[in-house]
């Protein structure tokens, strides 16, 4: 061991045991110090595990399988739906369409959803004039159409209009759903998004006095908007015999939904196209190219951003509805005398490319009660409207 010079020795004397233990005391506090170091050492490790285990809570969110960055999984669908309705490589994006969703509100904070063009806002639950979801529905849904981050929306920069109709708990009154859908007409919309039959606990027909979703509905069309609506999620063994209203009218277009191998998902609910008189409403048969639903879009294991800022992975044909809506916001930009109209005479028309243009599934003629005339392709449904 070498020396250690003690306090008040001269280096050169020899040390002699009266100076050794004077120099073993100073040494003391260094052993103290390592255990010292010791103890902050497992101080942080404990916290670092307790930070692990914080942060472990907040993974599991209450619409699914939540993460501070998109896991695999959920970029694996976004994928997987791209390339099943033919969305890869289309070079639109909405510019110059303007889209109203009906819906839960929205939380424009979320990183995906910075570079929104969110144009007006109208809250018809507690009428604050801050956008806000208290929620969560219509944030995932928006994110659908306008998310430009890990998520990719299909037409992410139109021109977004936002109407909150569903209350915190998810349900929604048919008359203030009426009331958010002639809102967004009377801003001269192009489309409006209605996710509500695909929505948790919307009210989906009220037999009251008021103005009902549908009667708003249809008279937005026949000022020459377009109307895009959920066919709702009551299918299999709860189906309650044909799709939501505002769904069921004849002019909206009306979405069930897919899985990601393109089998139809079982909770999107079979239209009746055949006519019925009971239960109420009175139902006529439908015909081509009106019969419900009218075609089908990514609804199960969908993707989306969610109102805690962060992203899900969600099921219905709310999803598969604002599929729909982006796709038909392209077919507009990329054909603009399709927002000319003051009349539903345009929407005839789409429809019938959306005949034309959908996948039906193997061995398919005609229409489907559960997968419509086919899967939208988005491609196709532009070369449709291009022939």
């Amino acid at each position: 061991m070498h020396s250690v010079k003690p306090r008040g020795v001269d280096v050169s004397q020899e040390l002699d045991t009266d100076s050794y233990t004077e120099d073993h005391r100073d040494i003391l506090p260094e052993e103290n110090l390592v255990l010292v170091q010791r103890m902050v050492a497992l101080g942080v490790a404990i916290f670092f595990i307790s930070a692990m285990i914080y942060l472990g809570t907040l993974l599991l969110g209450e619409n699914g399988l939540v993460t501070y960055r998109p896991g695999q999984q959920a970029l694996d669908s976004q994928e997987i739906y791209s390339d099943l309705i033919d969305f890869d490589g289309i070079q639109l994006d909405g510019d110059g369409i303007r889209v109203c969703i009906v819906d839960s509100g929205i939380m424009p904070q979320h990183s995906d959803l910075e570079s929104v063009n969110l144009v007006e806002w109208k809250d018809f639950v507690d009428n604050r004039a801050s956008p806000y979801d208290d929620h969560g529905h219509g944030t995932s849904m928006a994110g659908i159409l306008v998310a430009d981050g890990w998520m990719k929306g299909i037409a992410p920069e139109v021109d977004l209009y936002v109407a909150k109709a569903l209350a915190e708990d998810g349900s929604g009154i048919d008359s203030v759903v009426a009331e958010a859908i002639d809102w967004c007409a009377s801003n001269d919309v192009h489309i409006i998004s209605l996710s509500l039959g695909g929505a948790p606990d919307i009210i989906p027909f009220d037999l009251g006095s008021e103005r009902g979703s549908d009667e708003a509905t249809n008279d937005a069309i026949d000022q020459g908007i377009f109307v895009v609506a959920a066919a709702g999620n009551d299918g299999g063994d709860n189906d309650d015999g044909d799709v939501s209203n505002p769904c069921g009218e004849r002019l909206v277009i009306c979405v069930g939904g897919v899985t990601q191998n393109g089998d139809h998902w079982s909770g999107s609910s079979t239209g009746d196209n055949n006519g019925r008189l009971l239960p109420l409403p009175l139902l006529a048969p439908r015909s081509d190219p009106n019969k419900k639903p009218e075609l089908v879009a990514p609804a199960h294991q969908v993707a989306v951003v969610n109102y805690e800022g962060t992203w899900s992975m969600v099921d219905g044909t709310s999803a598969a509805t604002v599929y729909v809506t982006g796709a038909l916001a392209l077919l507009l930009e990329e054909n603009p005398q399709l927002t000319e109209s003051t009349s539903s005479a345009n929407t005839v028309q789409v429809k019938e490319w959306i005949q034309q243009s959908v996948t039906p599934r193997e061995s398919q003629t005609g229409h489907d009660d559960d997968y419509g005339y086919g899967l939208l392709n988005i491609q196709n449904l532009l070369d449709a409207a291009n022939a």
